[in-house]
């Protein structure tokens, strides 16, 4: 078999494979009524203008999310949106950023994902600059940040047939410019895909990326109570990090302006 139809034959397999879903074990009907509870208590607690009655309606909306995806083990980009909005609006930033960063993590290209992570997380108190280096490369490798697996595998295959057909026509015909042309485009976009997909399985295979959940924590130079602060002030929740190394009851982390420091493990939630 020739290594094109290698390459074609994983990319429909990819493509054939839902992305974040995994075997449920509460009954399709369970999940079903549950996930109908939750939508509409949520609907409740949206109409009414009783604060405290809403922050209840919120949380047992939440409970109902939250035991779909454990019991239900699923994971979804709807259910961690919903939970996240729920989150939101009872004022949890920390949790609402998390489940976001789930959502986003499962489905870079919905909109209102991104529209609603970057309003939660206007509202946290930790204003922490993003390195240089890394905002030059989120702008000039704009795919690998902001589309979603799925979609740079179907953007793949497509380059990967314009070429076949290009490459083919070059061979029967003869060289003529606009085929050239086609194929060194649609294969620079097939590698640069590949490239991507690459380096984002090794990424979540290597990078565990969290956010700060407590209301506040304050880091520390080492992993215990006697080390001193890391920094001036704590950590407040919503604050994102990547995790560096985990030790028993401690994080070591690392903030999107390259600090670092340790904090308690139930402080945070890895994403």
């Amino acid at each position: 078999m020739s290594t094109a139809r290698h390459l074609f034959i994983l990319f429909a397999v990819l493509l054939a494979v839902p992305v974040g879903t995994a075997q449920a074990e509460l009954p399709k009907g369970r999940i079903q009524s549950l996930f109908q509870q939750a939508s509409e208590t949520f609907r409740k607690a949206n109409s009414t203008k009783n604060a405290a009655q809403a922050d209840e309606l919120y949380e047992k909306a939440i409970l109902n999310y939250e035991k779909i995806i454990a019991d239900g083990r699923l994971s979804n980009p709807k259910l961690y949106y919903n939970l996240a909005n729920a989150y939101l609006l009872k004022n949890d930033i920390g949790r609402a950023i998390l489940n976001y960063r789930r959502a986003k993590k499962l489905d870079k290209a919905d909109a209102n994902i991104h529209k609603n992570l970057a309003f939660a997380r206007s509202k946290r108190i930790d204003r922490v600059a993003v390195k240089t280096e890394k905002r030059v490369m989120q702008t000039m490798f704009f795919w690998h940040y902001d589309f979603s697996l799925k979609t740079r595998l179907l953007v793949g295959c497509i380059c990967f047939a314009v070429l076949c057909i290009a490459l083919t026509v070059i061979v029967r015909l003869g060289r003529n410019a606009p085929c050239v042309v086609l194929s060194v485009i649609a294969g620079i976009v097939l590698l640069s895909m590949l490239a991507s997909v690459v380096v984002e399985a090794e990424q979540q295979a290597h990078n565990v990326g969290g956010v700060i959940v407590a209301r506040q924590v304050i880091a520390r130079q080492g992993d215990g109570q006697n080390y001193e602060p890391s920094f001036k002030e704590p950590l407040h929740a919503g604050t994102e990090f990547d995790m560096l190394e985990q030790r028993p009851g401690w994080l070591h982390i690392r903030l999107s302006d390259g600090t670092d420091g340790w904090i308690t493990a139930n402080a945070a939630e890895l994403i």
